[in-house]
């Protein structure tokens, strides 16, 4: 069976919904595509496995094998999309459309299309001369727990020597990326009647001391940290959301405030929660039972791929690109866990990502098979 052209395999995968969100009425899963891509690449001759991401009901992830053992090439990629906003959309964000030498659709950066250059690359190269292992990881839940590229790091299941995650970056490599961590502190006070404030306890004049030590915490993030290589140097502290009390004349019994924390390579993100802990500790010893701190999911480390790595080098040579640091999060601090080098690199930029009219800009084509081609022939043919 002939495969698709370029054109058809991208717009096979844009057509296919693979929303993932916190919203239930958003949220959907991912396996018509994860179902697309493996019968895709049977087709060359990859051994594809289809696993059900145990922490998330209804997402799967593919890993796709062509060849025998440990080392070589992983390129990997998340299958799933954000929400979109209809009303914003100028086309059909599931009809791929071209205009403007331009590729409109929901994921064409970010990042299904990114699976359609690495099949249409493979169809242009003998697989006979490979003689080390070529896996195409395809996971779920990137844009939301990243729960299939935390399953795939648990497991351990292959050993690649390096990696390429093909998020948008303009194809210059990124080698260095923050986490991310977002946090709830939950104030429980005792409500009451507003003319007699001494029988209550005010949930939000707490909350008020709370945030007075989290102001004094984003400063000794900013003097205690430094990394040159990003433009925000230091681990920042953003207050994201508050909501508390219900009616002006009742004590306000329950305030919550929704922080996000951003760790620098180096920094981990246990450093930075048991920093936020202590800062808040006297206030939890004033009002017992009253503060409560948790996750509002798991934290994502922070990234660095080794400076002297050979992947660097060469992903600056394929491209003419030099290496760069990245404020977003990707799956790569889980794929590194595998053990190997890892690099994000990828047509379009993260700017157009996340947005309405979504695209690719057909200049990133060419130069984007070109490198991909060159990066399995250099890891793959030795």
């Amino acid at each position: 069976m002939a495969l698709p052209t370029f054109l058809n395999l991208y717009k096979d995968l844009i057509k296919i919904p693979s929303i993932s969100s916190t919203d239930p009425s958003w949220d959907q899963s991912n396996l018509n595509v994860i179902n697309q891509l493996a019968s895709w690449l049977e087709e060359l001759g990859f051994k594809s496995e289809i696993q059900a991401v145990r922490s998330a009901p209804g997402k799967y992830n593919l890993i796709a094998t062509l060849g025998e053992g440990d080392g070589g090439l992983l390129l990997a990629g998340h299958t799933d999309t954000v929400p979109y906003d209809a009303g914003k959309w100028t086309t059909d964000p599931f009809t791929l459309t071209e205009k403007d030498n331009r590729l409109y659709g929901l994921g064409s950066i970010d990042m299904k299309g990114f699976f359609a250059f690495v099949i249409e690359v493979l169809k242009e190269i003998d697989i006979n001369k490979l003689n080390k292992p070529l896996r195409i990881l395809a996971t779920a839940d990137e844009e939301t727990t990243m729960a299939g590229a935390q399953e795939i790091a648990e497991q351990k299941t292959f050993r690649p020597d390096y990696a390429v995650i093909g998020e948008p970056t303009g194809m210059a490599p990124v080698t260095m990326h923050k986490g991310h961590m977002s946090e709830g502190i939950r104030i429980t006070g005792r409500s009451g009647h507003s003319s007699d404030p001494d029988k209550g306890l005010n949930a939000i004049e707490i909350m008020h001391l709370v945030i007075g030590e989290l102001k004094k915490v984003q400063q000794q993030f900013k003097e205690k940290y430094h990394n040159p290589h990003f433009d925000v140097p230091y681990p920042t502290l953003n207050f994201g959301a508050i909501s508390g009390g219900d009616s002006p004349n009742r004590i306000c019994g329950c305030c919550e405030l929704h922080i996000d924390m951003r760790p620098i390579p180096g920094i981990t993100t246990s450093e930075l929660f048991i920093t936020v802990k202590q800062a808040l500790s006297e206030i939890e010893k004033r009002y017992p039972k009253s503060v409560e701190i948790y996750h509002l999911h798991e934290p994502i480390p922070s990234y660095q791929c080794p400076a002297h790595s050979d992947l660097i080098n060469n992903a600056e040579i394929f491209t003419g690109n030099p290496a760069q640091s990245a404020n977003y999060c990707t799956e790569a601090p889980f794929i590194q866990q595998l053990g190997c080098d890892t690099i994000i690199l990828g047509p379009g930029h993260i700017s157009q990502a996340h947005q309405p009219n979504e695209y690719l800009d057909l200049s990133f084509v060419k130069p984007t098979k070109e490198v991909i081609k060159k990066l399995i022939n250099h890891y793959c043919v030795i």
